[in-house]
């Protein structure tokens, strides 16, 4: 995602100057789905994402791709880049955070992903699987997407947001939604150039969703 995101960042700084400094941050948007995966002895397997990218980042992604029929995509002409996207997610930390029982979770290489193309409304949507290293039986955990450097927003889609796949019986989840913006927090973003970096990565976690599960 390094590279596309490079290329996205020199797009909206362009756009961000002519648009005015309020522009500066975020650069792109996701609307996300997470689906908890358990194996059937109840153990957590991983996080199931869908993330649809805004269409303004959708159209710079793809700008160049070859395709058979315009206007369209097929999933094995965006594999090369899903491929690009996911290799490039750890660097971020896959932009993940979570804890299980009280200790923090840690992830590796995703699988099984992929990205589509919807016509209609011209959305990339990447769907991936996020792995623990270690499959866990939990209690609780709590789950925060986000990007520290609020390059990219997260945004809870607005259904079927959250499920739990195969949980054992008697799991529940919650979902915390994320402060809204202040005008002095709309104040200290605007300040920031374009090409210039929030002061020590916070905002992202400020507006974080968190995703809260607990099991018998």
């Amino acid at each position: 995602m390094k590279r596309i995101l490079s290329m996205l960042f020199a797009a909206c700084a362009g756009l961000s100057l002519a648009a005015g400094p309020a522009s500066a941050h975020p650069h792109v948007w996701v609307v996300t789905k997470s689906s908890l995966v358990y194996a059937p002895d109840g153990t957590l397997i991983g996080i199931r994402y869908a993330w649809a990218f805004d269409d303004m980042y959708s159209a710079f992604a793809t700008q160049g791709l070859e395709q058979k029929k315009k206007g369209e995509f097929t999933r094995e002409e965006l594999q090369p880049l899903a491929q690009v996207n996911v290799e490039s997610l750890k660097e971020y930390d896959f932009f993940s955070a979570a804890r299980i029982d009280g200790k923090k979770a840690v992830f590796t290489d995703p699988k099984e992903y992929h990205l589509e193309f919807n016509p209609k409304d011209t959305v990339l949507t990447l769907y991936f699987l996020l792995p623990l290293k270690t499959p866990a039986k939990m209690k609780t955990l709590t789950l925060e997407t986000y990007d520290p450097a609020y390059f990219v927003d997260f945004q809870l889609a607005e259904k079927d947001a959250v499920a739990l796949v195969d949980a054992p019986k008697g799991c529940e989840f919650s979902v915390g939604k994320p402060q809204e913006m202040t005008k002095e927090m709309a104040q200290r973003l605007a300040e920031i150039p374009p090409g210039g970096q929030i002061p020590a990565d916070t905002f992202g976690a400020q507006f974080a969703n968190k995703l809260s599960v607990k099991c018998p």
